[in-house]
């Protein structure tokens, strides 16, 4: 008859299986911030699809069809900005001097291609974590 285990094994199986939950989890925090670090990337080096004009006028003509005056063409993370989304955050007329990568791109292209032309791009955050910024949204107007 086999018998009983004793405290100490108990504790040490308690121990390997804690240990066991902590490396998972440091796994998966590293697997998480790998995932964070290719998004940006990612976002980073983008460029505007080949088909950019086509889509605009598709997305725009559907909202004016359904008697909206404004689409979301854009949202990203406001850490993705230079500065965290402080001066979108706070309205400040130089915000697109904190765009990077493709909210940079996509700005410089509505500047080039649809400003002249009467649209407005706005920026705000739509988001906020913990009291931070979160999530910044791009608004083409008309």
């Amino acid at each position: 008859m086999a018998g009983f285990l004793n405290p100490l094994s108990l504790k040490e199986m308690t121990s390997e299986a804690e240990a066991a939950k902590m490396d998972e989890e440091r796994q998966y925090k590293i697997k998480q911030e790998k995932m964070k670090k290719d998004l940006h990337e990612a976002f980073l080096s983008r460029e505007l699809h080949p088909e950019v004009v086509t889509r605009i006028n598709n997305a725009i003509s559907i909202a004016a069809k359904q008697g909206r005056h404004q689409i979301e063409v854009l949202t990203f993370p406001c850490k993705y900005c230079n500065d965290r989304g402080r001066l979108i955050n706070n309205g400040d007329a130089d915000w697109p001097d904190s765009l990077e990568g493709f909210a940079k791109k996509a700005y410089e292209f509505y500047a080039r291609e649809l400003k002249p032309l009467g649209f407005k791009l706005t920026a705000e955050v739509i988001s906020f974590e913990d009291g931070v910024p979160g999530t910044v949204a791009m608004n083409l107007k008309w």
